[in-house]
């Protein structure tokens, strides 16, 4: 896959999640029930948003986001936010170097 289909599939994403409604478990239930009191709040979709802020950044900031994305994609969360490869970045697209293992770059 590639970073055009990332693109794709993350606009595809935002386009479904346009009209979603959660359901929780019991235990999520609970436990947002518990976050709104102890955090006074009356809507409780302000903490659940706040929430996917803080596994967004914890997912971004331990290094699986661009797990995940490398092996999926084959791109970083940088790659994505760029829209570029480091690859077409640093123009390694545009000249290309031969795979070849025994060759060296400066020969004597």
């Amino acid at each position: 896959m590639s970073l055009d289909e990332l693109t794709d599939d993350v606009d595809a994403e935002y386009s479904a999640l346009r009209d979603v409604s959660v359901s929780l478990d019991e235990e999520s239930r609970t436990e947002l029930a518990l976050l709104a009191a102890a955090l006074d709040t009356d809507d409780p979709s302000q903490l659940v948003q706040r929430a996917v802020h803080m596994l967004f950044q914890t997912t971004v900031d331990s290094g699986k986001l661009d797990f995940h994305l490398r092996s999926r994609y084959d791109v970083t969360y940088d790659e994505y936010l760029s829209g570029m490869t480091y690859e077409e970045m640093t123009g390694g697209a545009a000249f290309p170097q031969k795979d070849d293992e025994d060759q060296r770059r400066y020969q004597f």
